[in-house]
């Protein structure tokens, strides 16, 4: 395929993505863009998606190798049974590590950022991947390994007033998502092909906004760690992607290839 052809078709996908949700079109992440953790957490394309649906909270640790800003963010998602619903907003907050011990797990400590993204702040790109996924629920236990086929990405670039991290140190991404006014369905936080430290965790924010238990979260049939596909950059990525016109979404394909957006 020529790289007009790849250049046309992610251009398109990511027009009707734009279209449907209201959010810019700009360019996603690739290993080329580096990053300022332990590595990427990659999406797993026949893992789960946990469900991140607002009062749910999902949360994964990363070790920062890079000091300065956090002001690039990327992860992975999918909708419930493959249908889309529009974002409302996009709750992320980072915490300190509270290490695990000989009785406990690792898990979120204190509260160091928190912001709420509306759309118009984020860039999401869908469909991103295809793979047989699974949904999971761990508040009600319920899983279903074959439940869609098409997954995206989220990315955040650019954060007015980032975080700082420091390097060496271990923090936590937190990541809640709120629907629409008005709107029904759930979205997940896609797992990961790769692991790091303890598992990620899971929990609900209460009234006051806080979370008053934390749980591993573990795949639901083997009971094996699970982490969560995400990535922080280290530099922000080139240029947005120009939106071409509703025409143009006829043209956006099932099957394309990974090419990097210029």
């Amino acid at each position: 395929m020529s790289r007009i052809n790849l250049r046309s078709i992610r251009a398109c996908l990511a027009i009707a993505f734009a279209i449907a949700f209201a959010a810019p079109a700009l360019a996603d992440w690739i290993p080329s863009d580096g990053h300022k953790m332990h590595y990427p957490q990659l999406p797993n394309p026949t893992g789960w998606d946990v469900n991140a649906t607002w009062p749910k909270v999902l949360a994964d640790d990363w070790r920062c190798t890079e000091t300065g800003p956090v002001s690039d963010i990327h992860f992975w998602f999918s909708f419930r049974q493959g249908q889309p619903v529009p974002i409302g907003s996009v709750h992320l907050s980072i915490h300190s590590d509270v290490p695990a011990t000989p009785t406990s797990f690792s898990r979120p400590g204190d509260l160091l950022w928190q912001r709420d993204l509306l759309p118009t702040q984020l860039a999401i790109l869908y469909p991103w991947g295809t793979g047989n996924q699974g949904w999971y629920d761990p508040n009600t236990g319920i899983y279903n390994p074959n439940d869609h086929s098409v997954f995206g990405e989220i990315n955040i670039r650019n954060l007015d007033n980032p975080f700082i991290q420091q390097v060496n140190n271990i923090y936590w991404l937190d990541i809640s998502v709120r629907l629409a006014d008005g709107t029904f369905g759930q979205i997940g936080w896609k797992t990961s092909l790769n692991h790091f430290n303890d598992d990620a965790v899971w929990g609900d924010y209460n009234a006051a906004g806080g979370v008053d238990v934390w749980h591993e979260l573990r795949d639901p049939i083997t009971g094996e760690s699970l982490d969560l596909a995400f990535v922080i950059t280290t530099v922000p990525e080139p240029g947005t992607l120009t939106l071409l016109g509703a025409g143009a979404i006829a043209l956006a394909g099932a099957a394309w290839r990974r090419k990097k957006v210029v």
